[in-house]
């Protein structure tokens, strides 16, 4: 199989299936091109009470991958509507 990769800022774009044969090699991030990365949805600041056993179980995902806290639960949020969505 061939994939076509395009140059941008003198870095090679790498398709998602790359990249994640990549991270579980254990690479770095190094070739991921930050630069061009753009946010198309505008972004509301919420308040969010979360029980402390469950907000430990948040920050242990977030430190074995990591990741901000944040950013665990903006995915998971994003992945279960997603699983809502096409059920």
């Amino acid at each position: 199989m061939t994939t076509s990769r395009k140059k941008s800022a003198g870095k090679a774009k790498m398709t998602a299936a790359e990249f994640d044969r990549a991270f579980e090699r254990g690479e770095g991030f190094e070739a991921l091109d930050l630069e061009s990365v753009a946010v198309h949805s505008p972004m509301q600041r919420i308040n969010l009470d979360i029980p402390k056993p469950v907000l430990r179980q948040i920050d242990n995902e977030a430190n074995r991958i990591g990741v901000p806290r944040t950013s665990v639960i903006k995915l998971w949020i994003s992945e279960k509507l997603s699983e809502l969505k096409s059920a």
